[in-house]
Order: C-alpha cells, then structure tokens, then sequence
C-alpha cells in the first residue's frame, strides 16, 4: 500500500527531466529533424582509424601475394639451360 504515498514525491531528477523535455517541446521540428539526422550520421560514419586500418589490410595483402610471386618466380631456375662456356 505504500506505493501511492511513494507515487506523489517527485524526485529533483524527475523534474529535470521533464523540465528538458518541455524545452526539447518547444523546438520547431525542422530543428529537431536536423538534430536527430545529425546524431544519427555521427554515429554511424566511418572514422578515419576503421578506414586507415581496412587500407593497411588491403596493403598487406597486397605485399603478401607480391613477395609469394616474387619468390616463387625468382628460385625457380630451369636445370636446362647451360652457362656460356667460352
């Protein structure tokens, strides 16, 4: 039975809340259109570190497949040739 004598004080956090709410109220809603697509592109853009660390992949990958060619094509010799003898 306590929680209508509960119900009735009002906490100073709940009042903030409401008090910034009205004001959010009060904005045209252009202005809260541009606030929420705003918030919205920030959270989902790419950072420059996710995109400097895929072009830092991409570049490993890169001179890995390079040096396995340049190996592979560099010690294979072919037995058959013979050295120019003079």
């Amino acid at each position: 039975m306590g929680r209508k004598d509960a119900s009735t004080i009002k906490l100073p956090v709940d009042q903030y809340r409401k008090q910034i709410g009205k004001q959010d109220y009060k904005k045209t809603k252009p202005i809260l259109r541009a606030t929420k697509l705003k918030a919205e592109a920030k959270k989902t853009a790419l950072g420059i570190k996710e995109v400097g660390l895929v072009l830092a992949a991409l570049l490993v990958l890169l001179l890995a497949f390079y040096a396995f060619f340049y190996l592979r094509l560099s010690t294979d010799v072919n037995p058959d040739l013979e050295p120019d003898e003079d």
